[in-house]
C-alpha cells in the first residue's frame, strides 16, 4: 500500500513491500541519479530518467498514465526535489525514497554496492 497522498516519502521496508507484492507491475519506479551513479548500481526494474533531463522527461515518461510512481536517487535529495516538482506538473501519486539508494543498501539488499 502507498502512504498518503499527504505524505512525500516511502520508506525501503514499504519499497520492498511494494515490489514484492501484487502492486509490482502496477507503479513506475524512477531513478534519478545520473548515468554514471546508474552503471554502478540500481533498484532492479528501475527506469533510469536522470535529474540533469528530467525537466523535459519526467512528465513526459508519466503522462497520460494513473499509475503511481516512486523516485530515487543516492541519498533522497535530488528524488525529493523530483518527486515535488512533479506533484507541482500534476502528478499526484508520486513518492521519494527516503535515504535513497543507500539506505535501501543498508536496509534492504546489502549486494546494491554503496559509493
Amino acid at each position: 500500500m502507498f502512504p498518503s497522498k499527504d505524505e512525500t516519502e516511502i520508506t525501503p521496508v514499504e519499497l520492498q513491500t511494494l515490489l514484492t507484492g501484487d502492486s509490482a507491475p502496477s507503479f513506475h519506479l524512477i531513478d534519478c541519479r545520473e548515468e554514471d551513479e546508474f552503471a554502478i548500481c540500481r533498484i532492479e526494474g528501475a527506469t533510469l530518467i536522470p535529474l540533469s533531463r528530467f525537466a523535459e522527461a519526467g512528465p513526459e515518461f508519466l503522462k497520460g498514465t494513473e499509475r503511481p510512481a516512486v523516485v530515487y536517487c543516492h541519498h533522497g535529495m535530488r528524488s525529493m526535489n523530483a518527486t515535488m516538482y512533479l506533484r507541482d506538473k500534476g502528478f499526484p501519486k508520486v513518492w521519494s525514497l527516503a535515504g535513497g539508494i543507500e539506505l535501501w543498501s543498508t536496509q534492504i539488499d546489502p549486494d546494491v554496492p554503496r559509493y
